[in-house]
């Protein structure tokens, strides 16, 4: 075994000994034969962002060769409104470096992501997941980078309320048991995650944490470590399946809803990204400052910021989130440090490094700059995201800032050092653009910004368009107004999308 795989905790990761991205269908046969698979699951993603699956009772070693060879057929006109009834056959085909071990199934159940492929046997140009390859593809052909990224995934569980332990409201962040009182569960969510291929950073409480009707509501965090932009959207995918799977079995709800009461805090999708040269990360000089070409990075996601909300908050709740005075961002600004950004460059381990040494004086050396961890963190998506689409869009957004002619002048402008909502610093405020205020805006934005996410034949037309309608058929320009003083109305809206994404 060696150092890649004794410790990782995807079972065939360690049954091969090879990391996922050199798995073969053979690896796939080798170890249904050997561990007794029974059943083997398709899983893609539909227009509403939710895996679907497809199941197979294994039969023969020849039959799950078939499988894994050819594939299979689905209707695409009930998984993606923008395909014709009369033309609607698609195949679905695995890809075996995403296969893992059902988690929940009592049946031993093999579990694989698949990719969406027409009639001629060519990608589905308008498939979400076959944008995001495109997309990072373009990026390598046209600048020589790759892009890194990682998701900071929040979600509320609800339970009856105990009565024992009462955490205080809104003060959740990194609570511990027995005031935090699903601990358990986000942990075990986290290795069944794991298990199936995530890269895991971390998991903790969050700040939310209140009381309504006799539910308690506790909000959790699972943040993902940075890998392939195109892993990075696969395992955040299937991440929200097993939160969900798990909590029905567990007998409780989860949600992902960007804003399920006012007062409290929302739900985000905060996405990590850094640019690749190979294995070395090209957002910081070797002295740890911030590089040239990470400022144009964020040039270019600052530049899309308004219609990257078009793939990244995809129902009228996520425009309640995003409101002033609260940690989710309203102005088109970046920032060290600075949670209330659009972009947030976040503490780095660049500077003096003797802490460890510090708190362990018992051993010396331990700690080497680590220039490789630093990211740049865009604050505005939530759960409600297509999260294809939305990583395909950042990673459009990056080519665009290096490409951009003023992209320096640019993050410069838009730069914050200071508290943006200060009394003081009204004038700066008052010089910033700001994020769309509703689905109609976003879509407005989207359609200005549709060139740019075409360039190349990255995204089709018809699903920008289609894209532009979804978020116009909110008809939600002066919601917000219309609703403030309207406690009923507003529930009614947060119960209408609470399953969002």
């Amino acid at each position: 075994m060696n150092q890649y795989t004794e410790m990782n905790p995807n079972h065939l990761v360690q049954y091969l000994n090879k990391p996922s991205s050199e798995f073969t269908k053979e690896d796939i046969i080798r170890y249904v034969e050997d561990h007794d698979i029974a059943m083997v699951n398709f899983r893609y993603c539909g227009w509403d962002g939710r895996l679907k699956t497809l199941n197979f009772v294994i039969n023969s070693k020849a039959h799950l060769d078939s499988i894994l060879s050819y594939g299979e057929r689905v209707d695409g006109s009930s998984l993606f409104s923008f395909i014709e009834a009369g033309s609607s056959d698609l195949y679905v085909i695995p890809r075996y470096k995403t296969a893992f071990l059902n988690p929940f199934s009592e049946v031993p159940t093999l579990d694989i992501l698949c990719s969406y492929y027409n009639k001629d046997g060519e990608p589905l140009a308008s498939s979400p997941e076959y944008i995001l390859k495109k997309a990072h593809q373009t990026l390598f052909e046209r600048t020589g980078y790759t892009l890194d990224a990682m998701g900071e995934l929040e979600y509320y569980i609800i339970s009856n309320k105990g009565e024992l332990f009462q955490a205080t409201d809104q003060k959740g962040y990194h609570e511990a048991e027995p005031f935090s009182k699903w601990g358990g569960f986000r942990k075990e969510a986290m290795l069944a995650i794991a298990q199936a291929g995530g890269l895991i950073k971390y998991g903790h409480s969050e700040v939310g944490n209140f009381v309504v009707d006799g539910l308690e509501y506790e909000q959790n965090e699972i943040e993902f470590a940075p890998t392939n932009i195109e892993d990075a959207a696969d395992q955040l995918l299937i991440a929200k399946w097993i939160l969900r799977t798990l909590a029905y079995k567990h007998g409780v709800t989860v949600t992902f809803a960007p804003k399920i009461t006012t007062g409290k805090a929302g739900s985000g999708l905060h996405v990590h990204s850094r640019l690749m040269k190979g294995s070395k990360n090209m957002m910081v000089k070797n002295n740890g400052q911030l590089s040239d070409l990470a400022k144009m990075v964020i040039a270019g996601y600052l530049d899309l910021a308004p219609s990257l909300t078009a793939f990244g908050n995809l129902n009228p709740m996520s425009y309640f989130r995003l409101v002033p005075h609260q940690e989710a961002p309203t102005n088109i600004c970046w920032g060290d440090r600075n949670r209330s950004v659009l972009v947030r460059v976040p503490l780095g381990w660049t500077g003096k490094l003797n802490m460890a040494e510090d708190a362990n004086p018992q051993q010396k050396d331990i700690s080497k700059r680590n220039l490789d961890r630093q990211t740049v963190e865009l604050r505005s998506p939530d759960g409600s995201a297509d999260i294809y689409m939305l990583m395909a869009g950042i990673a459009v957004a990056a080519r665009h800032g290096i490409e951009m002619k003023n992209a320096l002048q640019f993050a410069e402008k838009t730069y914050v050092d200071v508290d943006i909502f200060n009394a003081n610093n009204k004038k700066r405020l008052s010089e910033l653009n700001h994020l769309p205020a509703s689905c109609n805006e976003s879509g407005e934005a989207l359609e200005n910004h549709k060139k740019i996410y075409m360039q190349y034949n990255i995204m089709t037309e018809g699903t920008l368009d289609g894209i532009i309608r979804y978020h116009q058929s909110f008809n939600d320009k002066n919601l917000r107004d219309e609703i403030k003083d309207k406690p009923d109305e507003l529930m009614k809206l947060v119960r209408k999308y609470f399953h969002c994404g």
